[in-house]
């Protein structure tokens, strides 16, 4: 295991992270924090618990996922699409670094960005709203799961994207309707029973939910069933990611 390109992959993509913190810690932070005032204190207050939960409260588990779906992507493909962009990605090929350092220097940097914005999202709603974490080990491994599969998934993006319009493509079209489908501002039980189980197609409700349940003890969906489909998909995605190097889809052309 080449540990020093992995630290240098990393420690290039984390300098990148630090000469743009406006953008990549403070936009997405006031913009939660917006969400936590208008559903948080000002539709929260007027509307019902659920399942016992305030709404305020209730939504936190959605609102970070929402956050750490989107940033996981975008740093990941970003991180590996500026180097095809530039040119610099045959450098990368032609040095004695694996595949799996490769991957485990660029994800690892896009992941630990997202964890690091979702705990401070997560800081920043105490601000606003009372919580409590029934469950914070789980909290912790459903944070680094989510933020681990969808960096290795904006990866696969970052390599198939020949431009810069294609890198938001997937989020802004696919990704983000179905996170605010899967359940961040209402529990699905709340749907009439056949638009219940059409949510069951929708993979981020398995994440949403297993991450509330962290929370409060309470999901839609069974927790060990969350674990198995993140599970699942992170596995999908190691194997998108290992058939691309193994082919040398779009990164050799």
């Amino acid at each position: 295991m080449n540990l020093y390109a992995i630290k240098a992959i990393y420690r290039f993509e984390m300098a990148r992270w630090f000469r743009t913190l406006l953008q990549s810690i403070l936009a997405p932070v006031i913009s939660t924090s917006l969400y936590f005032v208008v559903f948080g204190s000002a539709i929260g207050s007027r509307m019902q618990a659920i399942d016992g939960v305030s709404y305020g409260a209730f939504i936190i588990p959605g609102l970070i996922m929402l956050s750490l779906l989107s940033e996981s992507i975008s740093n990941a493909s970003f991180g590996i699409y500026m180097p095809k962009w530039a040119g610099t990605i045959y450098e990368l090929l032609s040095a004695p670094v694996s595949w799996v350092e490769t991957v485990m220097g660029y994800v690892g940097a896009a992941a630990t960005k997202s964890i690091c914005l979702g705990l401070l999202i997560l800081a920043t709603a105490r601000i606003f709203v009372p919580f409590e974490i029934a469950h914070p080990f789980v909290m912790l491994l459903f944070l680094v799961l989510t933020a681990v599969t969808f960096s290795l998934f904006g990866f696969v993006i970052g390599v198939w994207a020949d431009n810069f319009q294609k890198l938001q493509i997937v989020p802004a079209l696919i990704v983000t309707p179905l996170t605010f489908l899967g359940g961040s501002f209402y529990s699905i039980k709340m749907l009439p029973e056949i638009w219940q189980k059409i949510t069951l197609f929708n993979p981020v409700v398995y994440l949403i939910s297993g991450f509330r349940w962290a929370f409060y003890g309470q999901s839609d969906v069974g927790v060990g069933i969350s674990l198995g489909m993140t599970a699942v998909f992170l596995a999908v995605c190691l194997t998108v990611v290992w058939w691309i190097f193994k082919t040398g889809y779009r990164l050799k052309v």
